[in-house]
């Protein structure tokens, strides 16, 4: 498993080309939520690389909250296990925050894939009422 995605390397390799290759998972983790910040915040259709690549429009779900929660766990789930392959045995789940009723908070757990098996993963996300979603580790 490489600790970045492709372009990552190039970029790193044209900055420190005397790098080893030795894995990190921590890198691995940190790349991950790079990735996953760009992937649920573009919305399917609008990348010319696959029609379904990002996140549908969640105006739709939300419309429908609270008993569309489980539309949106499904969502990002299944976002995630198809574009982020360094992910294994995902799991999404909603985590109710009293002090903020303007966004909707999930947990992402997951483990990572290849040489790491045992590596959990969790993530932080937050869907703004703005349609953006964050994430933290």
């Amino acid at each position: 498993m490489r600790e970045e995605r492709l372009i990552e390397r190039i970029r790193l390799r044209e900055k420190q080309p005397d790098r080893t290759t030795t894995e990190d998972p921590k890198r691995i983790i940190a790349s991950v939520l790079r990735y996953l910040q760009k992937v649920l915040n573009t919305r399917q259709g609008a990348v010319q690389i696959a029609d379904d690549f990002g996140m549908p429009d969640l105006t739709d779900y939300l419309r429908g909250y609270p008993s569309s929660l489980r539309d949106v766990e499904k969502s990002l789930r299944q976002t995630i296990i198809k574009y982020e392959p360094r992910l294994k045995s995902v799991r999404v789940k909603f985590v109710p925050q009293e002090e903020n009723l303007l966004s909707l908070n999930f947990q992402i757990v997951a483990r990572l894939a290849g040489d790491y098996p045992d590596q959990p993963v969790i993530f932080e996300s937050q869907l703004g009422s703005d349609g953006k979603i964050s994430i933290r580790g």
